[in-house]
């Protein structure tokens, strides 16, 4: 398939120029983390190894007012990727993800008035449930192209951003066939990892094309812009007043560090220093620090993931040097920047660059 020409960009701007929204906060549905735990109940693992670390019991997953943070979506991953004997575990999960479990956020999706509607309501609201990834979605006259990135977990090269990935992939095909019908289907997806020893997995779920090593996670399907069977505005409108809420919430709890996360990204390789932001959020430095500790973070952790998560996408998205990138990251040099790449990721910027670039 032919790369789209000049696609409009609806929403949604590149997710690592994006604060994540809160790692401690609880306010999602735990609906992902039952999938797994299900998932892997039917491998024999006992859900109360999948939940370790958690704090959470099986019974509550399935409790409306049972509500589950990044950080707990975290630890269920990393124990799902240790206890699981399915490598392509992820996948399977994400087919349980069908449209009713998103509660409100799906049945604005099923009452929409048409496809379009949907689909801009979709990527309005996302950060509602709690996704896996952030989405961000173009057009042209005959072709839509989803692009997703994981929401903690920017590292193509780790397990747990495949895992990311591979769920919402899954998930997004599940729910979209909810939606529009069985036929519906992926014409091409393109992820920014290399194959996996189970890729005939991703074949025999996808049908389609699958490329590797890609600067970017997307997926491309057919444009459908008729009316929707079980539209209706009623339910719609109530379904999106209530998402509307719960998204106002979830920008209201983002926390100081998303305040900061904000104004480092603003100013990338001229960071300020704690003291130059704590007046520009007319505080004193120390009460900045204090409820920085409270959120579980510091300004140090925060700058060093702002730096890892724009020099990951400057690695697999340009053809910077690791000079030019150094600069733009604010180190005096590339000794210095290659030293914190390797902390961060495990790798050297050129060793990540061969591993995530086609060949």
């Amino acid at each position: 398939m032919a790369v789209m020409d000049k696609p409009h960009r609806l929403v949604n701007e590149d997710s690592a120029h994006k604060s994540p929204p809160n790692f401690e906060h609880r306010m999602y549905s735990p609906h992902t983390i039952a999938a797994v735990v299900a998932e892997l109940e039917g491998q024999g693992v006992d859900p109360v190894q999948v939940l370790e670390g958690t704090g959470l019991a099986a019974p509550q997953l399935s409790r409306h007012t049972t509500k589950i943070s990044y950080r707990q979506l975290d630890q269920v991953i990393r124990n799902a990727i240790r206890l699981s004997n399915d490598p392509a575990m992820a996948l399977h999960a994400g087919q349980r993800m069908h449209i009713t479990a998103y509660g409100m956020y799906g049945y604005a999706l099923l009452s929409s008035a048409t496809h379009a509607e949907a689909r801009d309501f979709a990527i309005r609201y996302m950060r509602v449930i709690g996704p896996f990834c952030d989405c961000a979605l173009s057009l042209d006259d005959a072709t839509i192209s989803v692009a997703f990135e994981p929401m903690h977990w920017p590292n193509p090269t780790d397990n747990i951003h495949r895992f990311a990935v591979e769920f919402a992939l899954s998930a997004h095909l599940t729910a979209t066939r909810d939606r529009i019908g069985s036929h519906f289907a992926f014409s091409r997806v393109l992820l920014d990892y290399p194959p996996p020893p189970y890729a005939d997995t991703y074949d025999r779920i996808f049908q389609c094309p699958i490329l590797f090593r890609q600067p970017g996670c997307s997926y491309e399907h057919v444009r459908e812009d008729r009316t929707v069977e079980l539209a209706d505005p009623r339910t719609h409108a109530m379904a999106r007043e209530m998402c509307e809420q719960l998204l106002d919430e979830i920008n209201r709890t983002g926390g100081i560090a998303a305040d900061i996360r904000r104004i480092l990204i603003e100013q990338p390789g001229c960071y300020p220093s704690i003291e130059m932001i704590a007046e520009k959020l007319e505080m004193y430095p120390r009460a900045l620090r204090r409820k920085l500790e409270a959120e579980g973070t510091s300004y140090r952790d925060l700058l060093a993931e702002v730096r890892m998560r724009l020099a990951i996408e400057y690695l697999r998205k340009t053809q910077m040097t690791n000079e030019e990138i150094a600069g733009r990251l604010g180190y005096s040099d590339a000794a210095n920047f290659r030293h914190a790449f390797i902390r961060w990721t495990g790798k050297s910027p050129s060793d990540f660059r061969s591993a995530t670039r086609a060949p």
